[in-house]
Protein backbone atom coordinates (compact mmCIF):
# COMPACT_ATOMS: atom_id res chain seq x y z
CA UNK A 1 0.00 0.00 0.00
CA UNK A 2 0.78 3.98 -1.01
CA UNK A 3 3.13 5.26 2.08
CA UNK A 4 1.47 8.57 0.98
CA UNK A 5 -2.47 7.11 1.61
CA UNK A 6 -1.42 5.46 4.60
CA UNK A 7 -0.20 8.03 5.84
CA UNK A 8 -2.80 10.24 5.56
CA UNK A 9 -6.23 8.30 6.38
CA UNK A 10 -4.54 6.16 9.25
CA UNK A 11 -2.55 8.99 11.21
CA UNK A 12 -4.52 11.74 10.67
CA UNK A 13 -8.35 11.21 11.03
CA UNK A 14 -7.96 8.19 13.31
CA UNK A 15 -7.33 9.74 14.53
CA UNK A 16 -8.68 10.48 10.90
CA UNK A 17 -5.80 13.34 8.70
CA UNK A 18 -2.24 13.81 7.53
CA UNK A 19 -0.86 15.46 4.18
CA UNK A 20 1.78 14.43 1.68
CA UNK A 21 2.76 17.95 1.26
CA UNK A 22 7.03 18.38 0.54
CA UNK A 23 8.40 20.34 3.10
CA UNK A 24 7.64 24.06 3.33
CA UNK A 25 10.28 26.57 4.68
CA UNK A 26 9.22 28.51 7.92
CA UNK A 27 9.62 31.46 6.26
CA UNK A 28 6.82 30.88 3.74
CA UNK A 29 4.59 29.32 6.39
CA UNK A 30 4.76 32.10 8.85
CA UNK A 31 2.65 34.33 7.00
CA UNK A 32 -0.01 31.21 6.72
CA UNK A 33 0.00 30.48 10.42
CA UNK A 34 -3.51 30.68 11.86
CA UNK A 35 -3.32 31.40 15.15
CA UNK A 36 -7.58 31.83 16.16
CA UNK A 37 -9.21 31.02 19.54
CA UNK A 38 -12.48 30.08 19.20
CA UNK A 39 -14.46 28.10 21.58
CA UNK A 40 -14.52 24.51 21.61
CA UNK A 41 -16.14 21.18 23.65
CA UNK A 42 -14.47 18.59 23.73
CA UNK A 43 -16.14 15.26 22.67
CA UNK A 44 -16.40 12.43 25.63
CA UNK A 45 -13.92 9.74 25.70
CA UNK A 46 -14.12 6.64 23.65
CA UNK A 47 -12.39 3.97 21.67
CA UNK A 48 -13.19 4.21 17.71
CA UNK A 49 -12.95 0.88 15.89
CA UNK A 50 -12.74 1.53 11.63
CA UNK A 51 -12.76 -1.03 8.89
CA UNK A 52 -10.52 0.09 6.31
CA UNK A 53 -11.01 -0.56 2.63
CA UNK A 54 -8.34 0.66 -0.46
CA UNK A 55 -7.23 0.16 -3.85
CA UNK A 56 -4.06 0.79 -4.69
CA UNK A 57 -2.32 -0.05 -8.04
CA UNK A 58 -4.99 -2.25 -8.98
CA UNK A 59 -5.33 -4.41 -5.98
CA UNK A 60 -7.39 -4.49 -3.16
CA UNK A 61 -6.34 -4.48 0.01
CA UNK A 62 -8.56 -4.57 3.60
CA UNK A 63 -7.58 -3.73 7.34
CA UNK A 64 -8.82 -2.19 10.10
CA UNK A 65 -8.12 0.39 13.04
CA UNK A 66 -8.60 1.06 17.11
CA UNK A 67 -8.72 4.80 18.09
CA UNK A 68 -8.18 5.47 21.78
CA UNK A 69 -9.43 9.15 22.13
CA UNK A 70 -8.92 10.39 26.08
CA UNK A 71 -9.42 13.52 27.80
CA UNK A 72 -9.71 14.51 31.89
CA UNK A 73 -8.12 16.43 34.14
CA UNK A 74 -6.98 19.42 31.80
CA UNK A 75 -5.70 16.91 29.69
CA UNK A 76 -5.45 14.94 26.33
CA UNK A 77 -4.38 11.56 24.54
CA UNK A 78 -4.93 9.87 21.28
CA UNK A 79 -3.69 6.52 20.42
CA UNK A 80 -4.28 4.74 16.59
CA UNK A 81 -2.92 1.41 15.99
CA UNK A 82 -3.89 0.23 12.34
CA UNK A 83 -3.67 -3.49 11.00
CA UNK A 84 -3.62 -4.34 7.17
CA UNK A 85 -4.42 -7.70 5.48
CA UNK A 86 -1.10 -9.62 5.20
CA UNK A 87 1.05 -6.45 6.40
CA UNK A 88 -0.27 -6.79 10.03
CA UNK A 89 0.27 -3.60 12.13
CA UNK A 90 1.25 -0.90 9.60
CA UNK A 91 0.62 2.13 12.24
CA UNK A 92 1.31 3.25 15.82
CA UNK A 93 0.56 7.11 16.44
CA UNK A 94 0.21 8.97 19.41
CA UNK A 95 -0.56 12.61 19.70
CA UNK A 96 -0.98 13.83 23.92
CA UNK A 97 -0.68 17.06 25.56
CA UNK A 98 -2.67 20.05 27.48
CA UNK A 99 -6.22 21.65 27.04
CA UNK A 100 -5.63 25.19 26.97
CA UNK A 101 -7.62 27.95 25.84
CA UNK A 102 -7.38 26.99 22.54
CA UNK A 103 -8.30 23.83 22.73
CA UNK A 104 -6.06 20.99 22.21
CA UNK A 105 -2.25 21.88 22.97
CA UNK A 106 -0.05 18.89 21.87
CA UNK A 107 3.22 18.52 23.83
CA UNK A 108 4.23 15.34 21.53
CA UNK A 109 2.80 13.82 17.98
CA UNK A 110 4.90 10.20 18.08
CA UNK A 111 4.58 8.20 14.91
CA UNK A 112 5.53 4.53 13.51
CA UNK A 113 4.89 3.65 10.52
CA UNK A 114 5.40 -0.18 8.45
CA UNK A 115 8.98 -0.79 7.69
CA UNK A 116 9.86 3.26 9.23
CA UNK A 117 11.73 4.58 11.77
CA UNK A 118 9.89 6.33 14.34
CA UNK A 119 9.36 10.18 13.96
CA UNK A 120 8.18 12.61 16.89
CA UNK A 121 7.40 16.22 16.88
CA UNK A 122 7.32 17.81 20.19
CA UNK A 123 6.33 21.15 21.07
CA UNK A 124 8.30 23.25 23.25
CA UNK A 125 5.76 25.29 24.98
CA UNK A 126 8.49 27.01 27.14
CA UNK A 127 10.61 27.61 24.31
CA UNK A 128 7.24 28.51 21.88
CA UNK A 129 9.22 25.87 19.32
CA UNK A 130 8.18 23.43 17.42
CA UNK A 131 10.86 20.94 16.56
CA UNK A 132 10.99 17.28 15.20
CA UNK A 133 13.25 14.52 15.44
CA UNK A 134 13.67 13.55 12.09
CA UNK A 135 14.46 17.27 10.19
CA UNK A 136 15.90 21.24 10.67
CA UNK A 137 13.01 22.66 10.48
CA UNK A 138 11.60 24.76 13.83
CA UNK A 139 8.12 26.62 13.46
CA UNK A 140 7.12 29.48 16.46
CA UNK A 141 4.48 28.17 18.31
CA UNK A 142 1.59 31.21 18.64
CA UNK A 143 -1.54 29.13 20.10
CA UNK A 144 -4.04 26.84 18.40
CA UNK A 145 -1.12 24.46 16.73
CA UNK A 146 -2.27 20.82 16.05
CA UNK A 147 -0.60 17.72 14.76
CA UNK A 148 -1.63 15.15 12.38
CA UNK A 149 -3.57 13.40 14.34
CA UNK A 150 -4.93 15.61 17.09
CA UNK A 151 -6.46 17.91 13.81
CA UNK A 152 -9.48 16.06 13.50
CA UNK A 153 -10.26 16.19 17.01
CA UNK A 154 -9.53 19.87 17.45
CA UNK A 155 -11.97 20.80 14.72
CA UNK A 156 -14.92 18.77 15.83
CA UNK A 157 -14.44 20.04 19.52
CA UNK A 158 -14.95 23.81 17.85
CA UNK A 159 -17.84 21.58 16.25
CA UNK A 160 -19.52 20.87 19.28
CA UNK A 161 -19.41 24.00 20.76
CA UNK A 162 -21.32 25.97 17.53
CA UNK A 163 -22.35 23.60 15.08
CA UNK A 164 -24.78 26.59 13.27
CA UNK A 165 -21.64 27.74 11.85
CA UNK A 166 -20.74 25.44 9.80
CA UNK A 167 -22.70 25.76 6.50
CA UNK A 168 -21.29 24.95 3.71
CA UNK A 169 -18.81 26.79 2.46
CA UNK A 170 -17.46 27.73 5.47
CA UNK A 171 -13.76 27.28 6.06
CA UNK A 172 -11.69 26.26 9.35
CA UNK A 173 -7.76 27.09 9.02
CA UNK A 174 -5.45 25.32 11.38
CA UNK A 175 -1.37 25.08 11.64
CA UNK A 176 -0.40 21.49 12.04
CA UNK A 177 2.66 19.56 12.42
CA UNK A 178 3.64 16.38 10.41
CA UNK A 179 6.53 13.71 10.68
CA UNK A 180 9.07 16.52 9.68
CA UNK A 181 7.56 20.20 9.16
CA UNK A 182 4.10 21.56 9.46
CA UNK A 183 1.76 23.84 7.18
CA UNK A 184 -1.74 25.05 7.33
CA UNK A 185 -4.84 22.73 6.64
CA UNK A 186 -7.70 24.19 5.31
CA UNK A 187 -11.14 21.93 5.98
CA UNK A 188 -13.84 23.04 3.50
CA UNK A 189 -17.74 22.70 4.74
CA UNK A 190 -19.12 20.31 1.52
CA UNK A 191 -22.92 19.48 2.74
CA UNK A 192 -24.80 17.30 5.52
CA UNK A 193 -25.07 14.20 3.70
CA UNK A 194 -26.07 10.24 5.29
CA UNK A 195 -23.03 7.94 5.73
CA UNK A 196 -23.35 4.23 6.66
CA UNK A 197 -21.83 2.93 9.54
CA UNK A 198 -21.20 0.00 11.27
CA UNK A 199 -24.18 0.78 13.44
CA UNK A 200 -26.36 2.45 10.82
CA UNK A 201 -26.74 5.44 8.99
CA UNK A 202 -25.91 8.74 10.54
CA UNK A 203 -25.77 12.37 9.47
CA UNK A 204 -22.95 13.46 8.73
CA UNK A 205 -20.86 16.95 7.79
CA UNK A 206 -18.54 16.43 4.84
CA UNK A 207 -15.31 18.06 4.83
CA UNK A 208 -12.80 18.63 2.39
CA UNK A 209 -9.50 19.25 3.40
CA UNK A 210 -7.14 21.42 0.78
CA UNK A 211 -4.73 19.82 -0.99
CA UNK A 212 -0.89 20.10 -0.48
CA UNK A 213 0.85 22.22 -2.95
CA UNK A 214 3.09 19.78 -3.92
CA UNK A 215 0.18 17.79 -4.90
CA UNK A 216 -3.25 19.59 -6.54
CA UNK A 217 -4.52 16.33 -7.90
CA UNK A 218 -4.64 15.00 -4.52
CA UNK A 219 -8.19 14.94 -2.63
CA UNK A 220 -9.37 14.05 1.04
CA UNK A 221 -12.77 14.12 2.55
CA UNK A 222 -13.62 13.84 5.74
CA UNK A 223 -17.35 13.41 7.75
CA UNK A 224 -17.91 14.26 10.93
CA UNK A 225 -21.22 13.26 13.00
CA UNK A 226 -23.46 15.33 14.85
CA UNK A 227 -25.67 13.10 16.50
CA UNK A 228 -21.91 10.71 17.58
CA UNK A 229 -20.49 13.85 19.41
CA UNK A 230 -19.03 15.03 15.99
CA UNK A 231 -16.61 12.04 16.21
CA UNK A 232 -14.95 11.18 12.79
CA UNK A 233 -17.02 8.49 11.21
CA UNK A 234 -15.44 8.45 7.16
CA UNK A 235 -12.65 9.57 5.41
CA UNK A 236 -11.50 9.04 2.25
CA UNK A 237 -7.94 9.35 0.29
CA UNK A 238 -8.11 9.71 -3.63
CA UNK A 239 -3.92 10.60 -5.47
CA UNK A 240 -4.50 9.15 -8.84
CA UNK A 241 -6.81 6.54 -8.54
CA UNK A 242 -5.43 4.76 -5.53
CA UNK A 243 -8.19 5.16 -2.84
CA UNK A 244 -8.24 4.31 1.11
CA UNK A 245 -11.99 4.13 2.61
CA UNK A 246 -12.03 4.55 6.34
CA UNK A 247 -15.47 3.74 7.85
CA UNK A 248 -16.12 3.49 11.53
CA UNK A 249 -17.67 0.66 12.51
CA UNK A 250 -18.30 1.13 16.35
CA UNK A 251 -17.98 2.95 19.61
CA UNK A 252 -17.27 1.98 22.70
CA UNK A 253 -17.62 4.86 25.31
CA UNK A 254 -15.43 4.82 28.43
Amino acid sequence: MRNTALNFTLAAIVATAASAAAPLAAAETAAEHPSVKRAFSLPPPADLVYTIKARQKGLSINGDATVQWRQADGKYSIATESHAGIFGKILDSRSEGAVDGYGLAPSSFNEKRFRKEPTTATFKRDAKTITFSKGDESYPIKGGEQDRTSAPWQLAAIARSAPDKFTPGSEWAFFVAGRRDAEPWVFKVVRHEPVQTGMGEVEAVHFTKSPPKSDQGQQVDLWLAPSLDWYPVRIRFDDDGDTVDQLLDKVIRK
